[in-house]
């Protein structure tokens, strides 16, 4: 990750740093893995340990289906209604200890501020458009856009409009750009299938002074509370370093191709603990006189793959619909549907977008899930 840096800063960290009337600003050290892994220094008008009031709102602890089967499934979201906003809106649909994946679609604007204690956030934003504001400054975001929210990060979603559709994938630790993309140094290597310029910071940083109550939801070990102050808890003046939120758009991903198929792993965008996040985009097909596009029977030993469809154009599967969820467990082997090997024989590209989550701890199903499944799947390979 890249060095980026907004706002007034002292010229050198860790000396006095006056506000106009004469007050000390507050500085944060905002890191990761305690004082050795990545961090940034924000400035504050305010101590951001000042709390007012401290509340217990409820539990998260997402439930499970009894007597699960092992089976591929199908789970059509776009039967669920739209309903609260782009945090209390969520429908878990599979989790395990390292990730919870999750649909919302929004009817409601957020009146609050959020913050996740518990890990990273990766927000794909099928549909709408927006802001979204932290206590880092506000970047704009559009369909297409991966938000990645490190965790302890104080943000809220300003959407241009409600019906806002998010696949959401929230990680137990971080979400970050994978190894072997990356040099000694943390630069993006050549072969990587995205570059520096592709990551978008936070792009303006607006320095709230107003006092009066406000609300941050904080989720921490699995309890949201509600944390309130007498002052707006974006009231940092500057920053620097090397974390912060930003959004990467699924359009500037370079997706690698060759002379036959290649492995999932060319997808991969993002990389957390015990799981991968890999991006279907556009692209040219396998260019051996011989070729077959069309992806291999593979068997899932040691993961479980959920894809996620933002488009119904996905060339190995029958029956997908923009916004399906596809959920194959580790154990079984699963492939292309009857007939589309062949149909993929001499077609020189794909159109199909979508988001692959590979976990490697098996995924439990929901309840939610469950009332959206296309209970036909499993069978859809007879032929």
């Amino acid at each position: 990750m890249r060095y980026v840096r907004l706002g007034e800063l002292p010229t050198t960290h860790h000396t006095q740093f006056r506000q106009p009337d004469g007050l000390l600003y507050r500085e944060q050290l905002f890191g990761t893995r305690g004082f050795s892994g990545r961090s940034s220094t924000l400035y504050h008008i305010h101590p951001p340990t000042q709390v007012a009031e401290i509340e217990r709102l409820t539990e998260r602890n997402p439930l499970v289906i009894s007597e699960e089967t092992l089976q591929p499934r199908h789970f059509k979201t776009r039967a669920l209604p739209s309903a609260g906003d782009a945090v209390s809106g969520r429908v878990p649909l599979c989790f395990n200890g390292d990730v919870i994946l999750s649909y919302v679609r929004t009817a409601a604007p957020m009146t609050y501020l959020y913050k996740n204690a518990d890990g990273d956030e990766a927000l794909y934003i099928h549909r709408g458009s927006g802001r979204l504001e932290s206590m880092f400054g506000s970047l704009v975001y559009g369909p297409g856009d991966y938000l990645i929210v490190p965790r302890g990060v104080i943000y809220r979603l300003e959407e241009e409009t409600l019906d806002t559709e998010i696949f959401v994938i929230e990680a137990a630790g971080s979400i970050e750009i994978p190894r072997r993309y990356r040099n000694e140094y943390g630069q993006l290597l050549e072969h990587a299938p995205y570059r520096e310029r592709d990551i978008r910071p936070p792009e303006s940083l607006e320095t709230h002074r107003e006092t009066g109550r406000h609300e941050v939801r904080v989720l921490a070990r699995g309890v949201l509370q509600a944390y309130r102050y007498d002052f707006h808890p974006f009231d940092a003046v500057g920053w620097d370093g090397y974390v912060f939120p930003f959004a990467f758009s699924i359009y500037a991903f370079q997706p690698i191709t060759g002379r036959v198929h290649l492995p999932p792993p060319i997808h991969q965008t993002f990389e957390a603990r015990n799981f991968v996040i890999c991006s279907f985009v556009p692209r040219m097909l396998d260019y051996h006189p011989q070729a077959v596009p069309a992806p291999y029977v593979h068997s899932n030993i040691d993961s479980d793959e959920v894809i996620y469809y933002a488009n119904d154009r996905f060339s190995s599967r029958r029956g997908i619909q923009e916004g399906s969820v596809t959920m194959h467990p580790s154990g079984i082997p699963h492939g292309p549907q009857p007939g589309a090997t062949e149909d993929s024989i001499g077609k020189p590209r794909t159109e199909e977008l979508a988001v692959m989550v590979d976990t490697f701890n098996p995924l439990h199903i929901t309840p939610q899930a469950l009332g959206i499944e296309a209970t036909d799947y499993p069978m859809s390979w007879k032929g």
